[in-house]
């Protein structure tokens, strides 16, 4: 079998202060509504549930600084959904983006500086690979595929994280095949800080979310919003952010004991190849 070129592949979201307004997810969603004309169709093509993508595109329509779709109902063809010229020029913008991200990747990646290292150098090398990427989500893991399994129509890819902890992460199968994930692939595992919540209190056991139980070890408050950072007894820091009415009906306080969970579906994967 030909051996594979080593790759880091990442990802961009456009990021505003009420959150993001571009990811891959909706930048695919505007493509296949330029292609189909129909949110309906764009949605199964995806995936996205309708709602998922009725609600994706009102997000978008409200924090853009023009529509980037509009849509029409009844007529002769029975209505549908357009893409404005603004939103083919976000597409074009994005997608240069990308095109731009994956230049520097792959340049990070290339291997003849770092093959000069002596054979002891491996945990330098590794080191060097993990330090090179850059993003926004607060929480960055690594760890090692230790199972993929059938989600009904996606994929629990089943990492175990420095240290012995584990985590899931539920991507498209497409995307399992273009990272070439197996057992043993080292991986990024990226969830941003407002996907996390804390409880004071143990969650029911959800196989589609990550629960972590630690120690509630810094709590900064904010007028909105509070950022808080749990620490698992195995030393890992996982940071959340949340409404301050949240964590104070909750009774989230500096020492006390709390659990973290996050969905597996807004876990993030990048690898190293």
């Amino acid at each position: 079998m030909p051996s594979r070129k080593r790759r880091l592949i990442g990802t961009i979201a456009f990021e505003t202060p009420a959150g993001a307004v571009f990811g891959d997810t909706r930048i695919r969603l505007l493509e296949a509504i330029a292609e189909h004309g129909s949110l309906n169709r764009a949605a199964k093509t995806v995936p996205l549930s309708y709602k998922a993508a009725w609600d994706a595109l009102d997000s978008m329509n409200n924090l853009a600084e023009a529509p980037l779709v509009v849509r029409t109902t009844g007529g002769r063809h029975g209505g549908g959904t357009q893409l404005t010229e603004h939103g083919r020029r976000m597409i074009a913008l994005y997608r240069a983006m990308e095109r731009s991200q994956q230049d520097i990747l792959d340049q990070v990646a290339a291997t003849q500086a770092l093959a000069a290292l002596p054979p002891e150098g491996t945990a330098l090398r590794t080191l060097l690979r993990r330090m090179a990427v850059k993003t926004s989500a607060r929480n960055q893991f690594v760890g090692s595929v230790v199972a993929i399994a059938d989600a009904g129509g996606m994929a629990d890819v089943r990492l175990r994280l420095d240290g012995g902890d584990e985590l899931v992460a539920a991507i498209t199968p497409e995307s399992v095949e273009t990272m070439a994930l197996r057992p043993g692939v080292q991986a990024y595992a990226l969830i941003k800080a407002p996907w996390v919540t804390v409880a004071a209190k143990a969650p029911r056991r959800d196989p589609k979310r990550n629960i972590f139980d630690g120690t509630v070890t810094t709590l900064a408050t904010g007028k909105v919003s509070t950022q808080l950072s749990l620490t698992t007894p195995g030393g890992r820091a996982i940071a959340a952010a949340m409404p301050q009415s949240l964590v104070e009906s909750r009774g989230l306080r500096r020492g006390a004991r709390a659990w973290a969970s996050f969905p597996t579906d807004s876990v993030i994967l990048a690898t190293f190849e």
